[in-house]
């Protein structure tokens, strides 16, 4: 049987984490497997990294950045090598550039397009542990590039889908998926199965325990997904393409506090005004999440969507570069702002479930700025600081600890 293994930071922390990983992984290797393991760098080193950078340079270049951050996870694979050496176990450290894992050229969120599975397939054969760098990838100018924040997740089911790996477990610091942060919402309880469309829109729409992009490449490839603790042996949470257990009307709560709104106000009421603003993001590589269109006044109208808090000023720039086709009166901004979210896909067949939700908002005089829904999520925007109340009123609403 062939296993992937990702491990987060904290998992591996410091050298007493690093073997206890080590050890772990060894286990599945002297039962019979092949085991490939996936590393994020060692703790907050990508923070640490990124806070260099920026001291001497407050907006570094994207590319150079990638280079810098991409150096914490050849740490983390070469000590985990060093590691499973020293337990008498052949293991073999690789790099993204030494697998060959090939992405497109947008330094700080590439997507994988291709890995090269050879070089891990011949160690395989030579009965070592492979160790991956998660997290990073190299473009066709041969740079190393990164895939955004929780990448390693995405690296780690990309290559389970190439390898035709048997399963593949994310190792966290929590014991699994969960109906809410339990961080934020003590009464969370552990979810033994999730659906993968259920845990894409929490994984998108905050909840942090899954890079969103792994989700969706172990839907499209059928990647049995394992999410558990590296702290314990505790059974985890697997995510599936069909659970067996009857639906509930919610699966879980999701924050997202990363949210700027941004609304251009005093656009012409005119066709293609919304396409000449979206296609002018779209090209600044801004992913654009809820939005909202005022009813025409006037022979003008307002627009109004939200973007992740990083890329705003990205976003003015793309639109103060289009702002005379616009014709616009302004742009008003709003950083202290949070997304708050429920997904279930017992929805689909339940109405009414948008309506408890804004109840229990209203009871508890939260404000409601704006609204998105699809079949198995309904997301709200609310001020930033309401953000904990909100999450446990409606946690309390649905019974999700029961």
């Amino acid at each position: 049987m062939l296993v992937v293994k990702k491990f987060g930071g904290t998992s591996v922390a410091d050298n007493e984490r690093i073997m206890n990983v080590a050890k772990r992984c060894i286990a599945d290797y002297k039962a019979g497997n092949d085991v490939v393991v996936v590393l994020s760098a060692m703790g907050k080193q990508t923070d640490v990294l990124i806070d260099m950078a920026r001291s001497i340079n407050p907006t570094p270049p994207r590319r150079e950045l990638d280079m810098l951050m991409t150096t914490g996870e050849q740490i983390s694979v070469a000590m985990m090598a060093m590691a499973m050496d020293s337990l008498g176990v052949p293991a073999i450290s690789l790099n993204a550039y030494q697998v060959a894992m090939h992405t497109t050229s947008v330094y700080g969120n590439a997507r994988l397009k291709r890995i090269d599975t050879e070089r891990i397939r011949n160690e395989l054969d030579l009965k070592k542990i492979v160790i991956i760098t998660g997290f990073q990838g190299v473009n066709k100018y041969d740079d190393y590039t990164t895939l955004g924040r929780g990448g390693s997740d995405t690296t780690a089911v990309a290559l389970a889908a190439a390898l035709h790996a048997d399963k593949c477990e994310i190792y966290t610091d929590v014991e699994g998926v969960y109906t809410a942060d339990p961080r934020i919402v003590p009464k969370a309880r552990k979810l033994k199965e999730i659906t993968y469309d259920e845990m894409l829109d929490l994984a998108t729409l905050g909840a942090g325990v899954l890079h969103n992009r792994s989700v969706e490449l172990a839907k499209k490839y059928g990647v049995r997904l394992v999410v558990r603790s590296s702290m314990s042996e505790a059974e985890g949470t697997v995510i599936k393409e069909v659970v067996k257990m009857e639906r509930m009307l919610v699966s879980g709560v999701a924050a997202d506090k990363n949210v700027t709104r941004i609304s251009v106000v005093g656009l012409d009421d005119r066709p293609g005004v919304a396409f000449r603003l979206f296609d002018a993001l779209a090209k600044a590589n801004i992913n654009v999440d809820m939005i909202l269109q005022s009813i025409g006044r006037h022979d003008t109208k307002d627009i109004t969507f939200t973007i992740p808090r990083d890329m705003e000023k990205d976003a003015l720039d793309a639109i103060e570069g289009i702002k005379d086709t616009l014709n616009m009166e302004h742009v008003d901004t709003n950083s202290q702002v949070a997304k708050v979210s429920i997904v279930g896909a017992g929805m689909m067949s339940n109405p009414g479930v948008a309506s408890k939700m804004f109840e229990c908002l209203f009871n508890a005089n939260i404000n409601i700025r704006m609204i998105s829904t699809s079949e198995i999520r309904v997301t709200v925007l609310i001020d930033e600081k309401e953000v904990e109340k909100a999450m446990n009123v409606i946690h309390d609403m649905f019974g999700l600890d029961d």
